[in-house]
């Protein structure tokens, strides 16, 4: 199987930014330059389950910037599996940074209209009945069950918040899986009006185990998924300046505002200690005009 660094750092901040909060961030991105932050935790059992099934190919679903697909990509050819990408939206006359990286891993894409893209169990009907199916961003049990070995192996009882950015929900579900009792588990969704993210959460969790406390923030999502205007990339560059901490921005960037305005609003107490969790993602920034970022 893929091989990851199990020497992750978790970095504590130390500007001012956090108003002398106990804030520390679990640096997954880290563990590989490809299949980053939470991905391989989320990929791990599916992968596996595929081989188990004697399944030679990985289809997956996903758009144009998705960190899931580049991911699945490399992990699929890590593993010698084939994988296919259903990519949403017409196909683009030059195609994305993470969707070259993707071709070069040797992912085969089919491009679908984005009405199209929603009917998602129609679409498998219309692809070889031997391919193994993986959710958008790795929705479901197995995702969870590897998103839940996260806490496990980097957990102290000693925080009291553990925070992460959602998409699918998936991550966060693994993380309120293991958090801790005394843990509150906080999402800060990165898609513009999806208020059911609760519910998806729910779905996949034990149904008869006591679990910690859970809830999702909606308005750090700076317009949308993937939506990045000038402010946004002014923080990411002034938290680059402040704490040395790189961003994505999809997902960590809007994540670390989120923190830094809970701060200064005084959600938390000056006893409390926060866990951050760093997801990777960050080739999604190659998108970006060079010189965008300072970092």
């Amino acid at each position: 199987m893929l091989s990851i660094s199990k020497d992750i750092d978790i970095q504590k901040m130390q500007s001012h930014l956090f108003c002398q909060i106990d804030v520390q961030v679990l640096r997954l991105d880290k563990i590989h330059p490809i299949v980053s932050g939470n991905k391989w935790f989320k990929l791990k059992y599916y992968l596996q389950e595929a081989i188990i099934q004697q399944k030679n190919t990985v289809a997956t679903f996903g758009g144009a910037f998705s960190n899931h697909i580049v991911a699945t990509a490399f992990a699929c050819k890590s593993v010698g599996l084939n994988s296919i990408g259903i990519i949403r939206g017409e196909e683009p006359k030059h195609l994305s940074s993470t969707l070259q990286a993707a071709k070069e891993y040797g992912m085969e894409f089919h491009f679908v209209s984005r009405a199209n893209f929603i009917e998602k169990e129609n679409l498998k009907t219309q692809f070889e009945p031997n391919f193994y199916w993986v959710s958008e961003g790795g929705y479901g049990l197995l995702g969870m069950q590897g998103a839940s070995e996260i806490l496990q192996e980097y957990n102290d009882d000693s925080f009291t918040h553990i925070i992460a950015s959602c998409g699918t929900g998936t991550m966060l579900a693994g993380l309120v899986n293991t958090a801790m009792p005394h843990q509150k588990v906080l999402g800060i969704c990165a898609l513009k009006g999806y208020e059911n993210i609760h519910h998806s959460i729910q779905q996949i969790l034990p149904a008869n185990k006591q679990l910690p406390d859970f809830s999702i923030l909606h308005n750090y999502h700076f317009g949308g998924y993937a939506k990045h205007p000038s402010p946004l990339i002014e923080w990411m560059n002034a938290l680059w300046q402040a704490e040395q901490l790189p961003t994505d921005i999809v997902y960590t960037s809007k994540l670390m505002y989120a923190v830094k305005e809970l701060c200064k609003n005084q959600y938390f107490s000056s006893t409390d200690k926060v866990l951050i969790i760093h997801s990777g993602g960050l080739q999604g920034n190659l998108s970006l005009p060079k010189h965008t970022l300072r970092f």
